[in-house]
C-alpha cells in the first residue's frame, strides 16, 4: 500500500465537511492522508461539487499533498479505505422538518434525534448503515468506521448488534463542546479541563470535572445555577436549572436533558419558534442556502466562521482527534461511543454507551464507572431501552414494534399519541421505510 492514509467521508456534500477538512490539514504532520474521497448520492451531487471544490482549495492553500477525490461511487470510495467516516442525512433536511412539525401537533417534542424525531431519523438510517457495513466488509474489512450520523447513540448500537464491523466508534460534539464551555466559565485553557462522562449520546453526564486534576464539581454545579451558564449547543437553548435540582443532581447536565426535565416548557418554545420562525431543519435549510453560496466563492479557502451558527462547533476537533489518536495509538481519554463491556454497571454489557475512553490503535477502551447515580439510572436506562427497541424495528421492519419503541420513550404521553404519530409519520416518511411498505404490500 502507498504511503499514507485513505479516508472515505460518506455524505461528503454535508455542509459540515469544511469542518473535518480544516481538522485534517490542521493535524496533517501526525496524520498523513494521502486520499480524501468525498461520497455522496445524486440527489447531493450540486452540494458535493460545491464543498468538494472548497475542500480542494483549502488543501491547496495549506499546500499538502492530499488528493480529494468527488464521487457518487461508494464502492470505489470504500474500496481499501483506512477511515470511513458517516455524516450522512436520509432524505436531508426536509425529512427532518418532518420529523419536528408532525410531532408538535399533538403536543410532542419534535427533534432531530430525540422522542419521533430520533426514532424515525433511526428507522431511516440504520438500513444505510448497515448496507454500508456489507460494502466495508468486502472492500476494507480493516478499516475503521467512524459515525457521526445521528442519532449517533442508536446507529452505533445497531452497527454493533446487526452487523459483523467491529471496529465502530460513534462521535458527538456535545462532550467536547461541554468541555469547552466549562473551560471557558472558569476563564482556564480547555487543555487543563477533564470531565468524566458516563451515559449515551445526546443523553450524557459529567460524573466530575477536574482543572490540573483537582475536582471542581461542586464549583462548576453552582455555576450552572445561572441560566446564562446552562446552554453550550448552539442550537439548544435551556431557561436555566432550578437551582435546588442541578445543586442535588450533583452532576453536569448535557444540553439535551432540558429535553427530558422541562419536556413542557421545551415542547411550548418550540412550537412557539416554529411558528415564528420554522422549526430548527427550516431555520438550517435557510442557513445552508447562506452557506452553500459562501462555499461557491473561488475566492474563499477556509471555513467560513458562519458554519459554527450551524451548529457542528468543535466537529472537526472531535473527529480528527479520535482518527489521529487510534492511528497513533495516543491513548488519551476521549468520550465516544462504544461497546459498554462493563464500564456503566447499569447497561448491558453489549449495548453501545457514551463514555470517557482509552482511544488506542485497537480502538476504545472504556473506563469503568460503576453504577451511575441513581438520580439519572432510571431515565439513562429507559433511553437505552428506545434505543435497542427503536434499532430492532429498523433491522425488522416491525411496525408492532415501532409503535412499541415510540411509546417507552419519555417524550411521549401516551400508546394512542405513539400509534397516532408513528401512522403520521410512516406515511410522511414512506420513500424512505421501504423495510414497513414491502411487507404491507407483500
Amino acid at each position: 500500500m502507498a504511503k499514507g492514509i485513505k479516508i472515505a467521508t460518506i455524505g461528503g456534500g454535508s455542509s459540515y465537511t469544511p469542518e473535518l477538512v480544516e481538522g485534517f490539514i490542521n493535524r496533517y504532520d501526525e496524520l498523513p492522508i494521502r486520499e480524501l474521497w468525498l461520497v455522496d448520492i445524486e440527489a447531493g451531487k450540486e452540494k458535493l461539487e460545491i464543498v468538494g471544490n472548497l475542500a480542494k482549495r483549502m488543501i491547496k492553500k495549506a499546500d499538502l499533498p492530499i488528493d480529494v477525490h468527488l464521487t457518487l461511487d461508494r464502492e470505489e470510495a470504500l474500496r481499501d479505505a483506512d477511515f470511513v467516516t458517516t455524516q450522512f442525512r436520509v432524505g436531508l433536511l426536509e425529512a427532518r422538518a418532518k420529523d419536528e412539525r408532525i410531532p408538535l401537533k399533538y403536543d410532542v417534542l419534535g427533534q432531530e434525534t430525540n422522542g419521533p424525531g430520533g426514532l424515525f431519523k433511526g428507522l431511516r438510517t440504520i438500513p444505510v448503515i448497515l448496507d454500508i457495513c456489507k460494502d466495508m466488509e468486502r472492500l476494507c474489512p480493516n478499516a475503521w468506521l467512524i459515525n457521526f450520523t445521528n442519532p449517533a447513540g442508536m446507529v452505533t448500537e445497531a452497527v454493533l448488534r446487526y452487523s459483523n464491523i467491529k471496529k465502530v466508534v460513534g462521535l458527538c460534539n456535545v462532550p467536547i463542546g461541554l468541555e469547552m464551555g466549562i473551560a471557558k466559565l472558569l476563564d482556564v485553557d480547555h487543555s487543563r479541563i477533564h470531565i468524566d462522562f458516563a451515559g449515551l449520546n445526546h443523553m450524557v453526564f459529567g460524573l466530575d470535572v477536574y482543572v490540573d486534576g483537582v475536582s471542581v464539581r461542586n464549583k462548576v454545579i453552582n455555576l450552572l445555577t445561572d441560566p446564562e451558564n446552562t446552554s453550550f449547543v448552539k442550537n439548544i437553548e435551556g431557561q436555566g436549572w432550578e437551582p435546588a435540582f442541578i445543586r442535588s443532581l450533583g452532576v453536569l447536565t448535557c444540553p439535551y436533558h432540558n429535553y427530558y426535565y422541562k419536556s413542557r416548557d421545551m415542547v411550548e418554545k418550540t412550537k412557539k419558534e416554529a411558528a415564528e420562525k420554522g422549526t430548527r431543519a427550516e431555520v438550517v435549510l435557510r442557513l445552508e442556502k447562506e452557506l452553500f453560496e459562501l462555499y461557491k466563492d473561488p475566492e474563499l479557502t477556509i471555513k467560513p466562521p458562519q458554519l459554527e451558527e450551524r451548529g457542528g462547533a468543535y466537529y472537526s476537533d472531535a473527529a480528527v482527534r479520535l482518527i489521529n489518536s487510534i492511528y497513533n495509538d495516543k491513548r488519551d481519554i476521549q468520550p465516544v461511543n462504544t461497546r459498554n463491556n462493563g464500564a456503566i454497571a447499569s447497561l448491558p454489557n453489549d449495548s453501545a454507551v457514551e463514555v470517557s475512553c482509552v482511544i488506542t490503535k485497537d480502538g476504545p477502551k472504556p473506563i469503568t464507572v460503576g453504577d451511575l447515580p441513581v438520580a439519572v439510572r432510571g431515565l439513562v436506562q429507559q433511553i437505552k431501552s428506545f434505543e435497542r427497541i427503536s434499532a430492532e424495528a429498523a433491522v425488522t421492519g416491525n411496525y408492532d414494534t415501532a409503535v412499541l419503541a415510540l411509546t417507552i420513550n419519555p417524550l411521549t404521553p401516551s400508546d394512542t399519541v405513539a400509534k397516532q404519530i408513528v401512522d403520521e409519520m410512516m406515511e410522511a416518511h414512506k420513500e424512505h421505510l421501504p423495510q414497513f411498505f414491502q411487507k404491507v404490500e407483500a
